[in-house]
């Protein structure tokens, strides 16, 4: 029986490597396409002399030719950071309009599956809590996040527009605050942060009164209700996240705890769009794909921690 093929946009990314390693692992071929805009061939490296992967370097916002058969397309491309997509605004709406095009363009000629990695910033700073998927969000079209949230909303859409149109076989994951091994120090998300600070005996810096809350999910339990999605038969947007709620502050104490840290905290004003709250609910996740996160935000911070340590030396 021949094995199936994967075909994964910013597979070089700290999401795409880790769904790169979980398919090789399940037995599929890989095909990895990534501009390492954000990325890092340090992420796949491993996975170089692996007969069943591959690496193409493309901007997947240009036109994507790929040989053979495949059987599933999963578009992770993007930069997900607030510093990356800050940075890369014009970059970030592209790969989320022409690339997700593109990439269901190539699941359409190949009969594929396709997968969308979308995001919890769809619901913007939400007047609801925790979100459901039928919550429609609460975005600013033309706030300095817009270029990211805006482009995964299109990227939704458009996805949900090639499932009816043409009957792909489309899935779409939100996906809420994820970390682990991989994760950029300079990330500019709240936990590299927060880490990379205590790890070089700086004080911790706080937005707002850091009292914003946020739920942690960490990469492995993520990837796995990833996987799950893939395979289902399911075709609405899906949330797969830690349903656990903690404050930034609570975050910070922890982190400080787990370093033994004297490191001390300094406040800033909380920046533009910063989400209050975020929390997902998981009821569908539950239901359908007998799916729930298993570690713990401590023990997934002490494993995160010890790599961002071993990456910083």
């Amino acid at each position: 029986m021949s094995k199936k093929t994967a075909f994964i946009t910013g597979g070089a990314g700290f999401l795409g490597s880790h769904l790169c390693d979980k398919l090789i692992g399940e037995g599929f071929k890989v095909i990895c396409m990534d501009n390492i805009i954000t990325g890092s061939p340090c992420n796949i490296k491993h996975l170089f002399k692996n007969k069943d992967f591959t690496f193409i370097n493309h901007n997947v916002a240009k036109f994507i030719n790929i040989k053979g058969k495949l059987d599933y397309v999963l578009h992770f491309a993007s930069p997900a950071s607030p510093d990356d997509y800050l940075k890369f605004p014009i970059q970030t709406l592209k790969v989320g309009s022409l690339g997700t095009h593109n990439a269901l363009g190539l699941a359409k000629d190949k009969r594929a599956v396709f997968l969308l990695a979308s995001t919890s910033e769809i619901y913007g700073d939400p007047l609801v809590h925790p979100q459901p998927e039928e919550y429609w969000g609460n975005v600013n079209p033309v706030g300095v996040r817009g270029c990211y949230d805006e482009a995964k909303r299109f990227a939704e859409a458009m996805t949900m527009a090639y499932f009816r149109v043409h009957r792909i076989d489309t899935k779409i994951v939100r996906i809420f605050n994820t970390y682990g091994p991989r994760m950029r120090i300079s990330d500019g998300r709240v936990v590299p942060n927060f880490i990379y600070q205590v790890l070089h005996n700086k004080p911790i810096t706080i937005y707002g009164k850091g009292q914003q809350s946020r739920s942690f999910c960490y990469v492995s339990d993520l990837i796995e209700g990833i996987y799950k999605l893939m395979l289902s038969g399911l075709n609405q947007p899906i949330n797969i996240g830690n349903p656990r709620e903690f404050t930034v502050m609570a975050l910070a104490r922890l982190i400080l705890k787990l370093n033994n840290s004297r490191s001390g905290i300094i406040f800033k004003p909380l920046p533009k769009d910063d989400p209050k709250q975020r929390r997902p609910d998981i009821s569908k996740a539950r239901k359908f794909l007998k799916w729930q996160p298993k570690v713990e935000l401590k023990e997934g911070l002490v494993k995160t921690i010890d790599w961002l340590r071993l990456d910083s030396a």
